[in-house]
C-alpha cells in the first residue's frame, strides 16, 4: 500500500486527473487508472445510497436512509479492524477517491437552496423573513457558546490530555485545465439551449449543462478569491451569484423570464432533473461519507467521548428546542419555526428532518441552513478569540455544532489541529439531531412549543 504520504499523493493525484489531458504517457495512463479508481469508488458510494433510499420508500420508513446506511458501513468498519485490519485499511483506501471528490465539491450540495431562494421567499412576508434572520443570527452565536462551554466544562472535568490526530487528507486545488473545460461547457450548452430550448426533450434536461456548468465555474472562481474578499464574499454566495446570473441572461435572451428558468435549475422532479437536482443527489453519499470520517478518527473519539457527545447532545437539543421556543416568541408562523428547527444541522440531513413534519419548506430549511453555514464561516474564529475559546477541542466542537459544514471548512483552513474535533461534531451533530426527531415525543413537543 505505501506509505501514508504516497497514498495521500495518489488520491490528490486521482482527482486532479478529471481536468487533465491524456497524451499517452506512463503518467497519463495512471491518471486514466485514477479516474477509473474515483469513478467505481464513487459509484458504489452513490449507489448505496440510492438503493438505500428505494427500500425505506417502498418499507415506508422515515427514518434517514442514509443515516442507516452510514451507522451500517462504520460497523463494517469496526468489525474489520477488529478481525482484519489490513482489510478495514484496504477499505478506506479503495474509497479514499471518492471521500476526497465529495470533500473537495462539498459546498456545491449546499448550493441549489441558495440559487432557487428568490422563488422560496416569495409567499414569506417581509416581516417573518425577518424574525428568520434573527432567529438564524442570534440561534448560531448561542449554539456556538452552549457547544464551547459545554467542552470546556467537561474537558475541566475529565482533564483528558491532548494527542495528535490522525492526518486528514486534503483534496487538490483547481488547475486551469479543469477552469477552461467547464467554460468551454457554458459556452457550447448555453448557445445550444438558446438555439434548441427542447434539444434534451424538456426545457429542464437542456438548460440542466450551461446552469451546472455556470454553478460550478462560481465555486471555482470563488474559491480562487484572496483570502480578505472571501471573509465577505464566500465561495458558495459567488457560486450561487454565478447560476442566478446565468438563469437571468437566459431568460433575458430567450424570453421566457428569470423565474422559470430558476425552475428548471430545481425541478424536484426525478424523471425531469434540473442542475440543483443532480447537486442535491448527492447529499445522501455525503452523510454516508461521515462513516468513514469516524472511522479514522475512532481513536481519538474514544479518548475525547465525554466532551464530544456532551456538548453535541446539549448543543443539539439546545438548537432544536430553543428555535422553536424563539419562533414562538416572536410569533413566527408554526410552519415557518418548523421549517427552520433544524438550522444547525448539515443540509443533507435537515431536509430529511423537516421531512418528518407536515407543511414544511424544504426550500428555506435548506437556505437557512446554508445562511446559518455561512455566518460561522465569516465570524466563528473572532467570535471564538472573543469568548476566549482557545481549546481546538472546544472551538472545534463549537464550530461545527452552530455553523456545520461551511463553519468547519472556515475554521479548519487556519486551524488544522481543530479539523478533527470538526468533522467528529459536524458528524454527530447531524445524526444525534436525526435519531431525535425520528422520535414521535419529540416532534410533538416541538410542535408543541412552536405553536
Amino acid at each position: 500500500m505505501g506509505p501514508p504520504e504516497d497514498r495521500s499523493n495518489l488520491h490528490t493525484s486521482l482527482i486532479n486527473s478529471l481536468g487533465s489531458a491524456s497524451d499517452g504517457s506512463p503518467a497519463s495512463l495512471f491518471q486514466v487508472i485514477g479516474v477509473l479508481h474515483l469513478l467505481v469508488s464513487l459509484g458504489i458510494v452513490l449507489a448505496v445510497d440510492k438503493y438505500l433510499n428505494m427500500a425505506f420508500v417502498a418499507a415506508a420508513i422515515k427514518f434517514p436512509s442514509a443515516l442507516f446506511g452510514m451507522f451500517c458501513i462504520f460497523s463494517v468498519l469496526i468489525i474489520l479492524d477488529t478481525a482484519v485490519p489490513a482489510a478495514a485499511a484496504a477499505v478506506m483506501s479503495f474509497f479514499e477517491p471518492a471521500l476526497l471528490f465529495i470533500q473537495r465539491w462539498l459546498p456545491l450540495f449546499y448550493v441549489p437552496s441558495l440559487v432557487v431562494l428568490p422563488l422560496s421567499v416569495k409567499d414569506i412576508p417581509a416581516a417573518s423573513g425577518v424574525k428568520i434572520c434573527l432567529i438564524v443570527a442570534v440561534g448560531w452565536l448561542a449554539s456556538l457558546c452552549v457547544a464551547g462551554f459545554t467542552a470546556i466544562a467537561v474537558r475541566k472535568m475529565v482533564k483528558t490530555e491532548m494527542t495528535d490526530a490522525e492526518p486528514m487528507s486534503k483534496p487538490s486545488p483547481f488547475s486551469a485545465v479543469e477552469l477552461c473545460v467547464w467554460i468551454g461547457v457554458f459556452v457550447a450548452s448555453f448557445g445550444a439551449a438558446f438555439l434548441y430550448p427542447t434539444l434534451l426533450g424538456t426545457s429542464a434536461r437542456t438548460c440542466l449543462p450551461f446552469l451546472l456548468a455556470s454553478t460550478v465555474l462560481g465555486y471555482m472562481i470563488g474559491s480562487g478569491l484572496p483570502a480578505g474578499l472571501k471573509k465577505v464574499f464566500h465561495p458558495i454566495i459567488c457560486c450561487a451569484l454565478s447560476a442566478d446570473l446565468a438563469a437571468f441572461a437566459y431568460g433575458y435572451v430567450s424570453k421566457c423570464g428569470f423565474d422559470p428558468v430558476l425552475g428548471y435549475y430545481l425541478t424536484n422532479a426525478a424523471s425531469n432533473p434540473g442542475a440543483g437536482d443532480v447537486l442535491m443527489g448527492f447529499l445522501g453519499s455525503v452523510i454516508l461519507s461521515f462513516a468513514f470520517s469516524m472511522f479514522k478518527q475512532r481513536k481519538l473519539v474514544k479518548r475525547h467521548a465525554a466532551e464530544i457527545f456532551t456538548s453535541v447532545t446539549i448543543a443539539t437539543l439546545f438548537s432544536l428546542y430553543s428555535t422553536a421556543f424563539a419562533g414562538r416568541l416572536l410569533q413566527l408562523e408554526p410552519t415557518l419555526t418548523i421549517s427552520i428547527i433544524p438550522r444547525c444541522i448539515t443540509v443533507a440531513l435537515a431536509l430529511s428532518i423537516v421531512s418528518l413534519f407536515e407543511g414544511a419548506n424544504s426550500s428555506l430549511t435548506a437556505a437557512v441552513v446554508v445562511v446559518t453555514g455561512l455566518i460561522g464561516a465569516n465570524f466563528v474564529q473572532a467570535v471564538l478569540d472573543k469568548l476566549q475559546l482557545r481549546d481546538p477541542i472546544a472551538r472545534g466542537i463549537a464550530t461545527a455544532s452552530s455553523a456545520h459544514g461551511l463553519g468547519t471548512a472556515a475554521l479548519s483552513a487556519k486551524e488544522p489541529e481543530a479539523l478533527p474535533f470538526c468533522a467528529i461534531a459536524y458528524a454527530l451533530t447531524g445524526i444525534f439531531g436525526s435519531i431525535i426527531c425520528s422520535v414521535p415525543v419529540v416532534r410533538q413537543s416541538l410542535l408543541a412549543i412552536a405553536g
